[in-house]
């Protein structure tokens, strides 16, 4: 079942303690985006902005987007708490509301996973392919099998619950990959793999438009 809002509503509703966890960029994300500077970055599953505030360092312009109102919102206060600058929208990562071929730089991470079926995982990731311009650069990442709280070898679908302040638990949908499942989505899409790895648990891939290139 594709319950894309479903997905959305529980962002929503943990919105404020979530964000208050998510303070700092991850290390392969900064790592990715080193000594890049463009015109146009995309965050897809911004969340609180904490990789919109380090595009805003790489791009002269950045755009955040998110399906979580909740999420959005907390973006908007990092960003006027830290006095950074970056359109955030609310929208789907399978539907981006972007124009094809103007995206420099984009990152798209620890969000697929939370999308319900395979085909809207792939059609994420072709509509990726789309709003890269040519030349244009992604680095893509998943929950995998590979780390250590799983004792499984193919990728499944769970729920993982969060905890709110006073106990309340929250289940949050997710397709815990495993890396030969994440290579085979790739390869199904429009994009082009330039390094697939795992690390930390997580499956990274650094992607471009699949036939775009420059």
């Amino acid at each position: 079942m594709d319950d894309r809002a479903g997905v959305a509503a529980t962002y929503d509703r943990i919105a404020d303690h979530f964000a208050s966890t998510r303070e700092y960029p991850w290390p392969e994300v900064r790592e990715f985006l080193d000594g890049r500077v463009v015109s146009l970055a995309l965050d897809v599953g911004c969340g609180n902005g904490r990789h919109v505030e380090l595009l805003c360092e790489h791009a002269e312009r950045v755009v955040g987007l998110d399906a979580s109102r909740g999420l959005l919102d907390a973006a908007a206060r990092r960003a006027a708490d830290r006095g950074f600058d970056a359109t955030l929208l609310q929208g789907d990562a399978a539907r981006l509301p972007l124009a094809s071929d103007t995206v420099d730089l984009a990152v798209y991470v620890a969000t697929i996973h939370h999308l319900p079926t395979r085909e809207g995982r792939v059609a994420s990731l072709d509509e990726l392919a789309r709003v890269l311009r040519p030349g244009g650069s992604a680095v893509v990442s998943a929950w995998s099998t590979a780390h250590d709280r799983f004792d499984r070898d193919e990728g499944f679908d769970t729920t993982v619950d969060w905890t709110l302040p006073g106990g309340e638990t929250v289940g949050r949908f997710y397709h815990i990959y495993d890396p030969a499942e994440f290579d085979a989505d790739l390869a199904a899409s429009a994009l082009g793999v330039e390094s697939s790895v795992v690390s930390s648990g997580n499956c990274y891939a650094v992607v471009g438009p699949e036939g775009k290139r420059t």
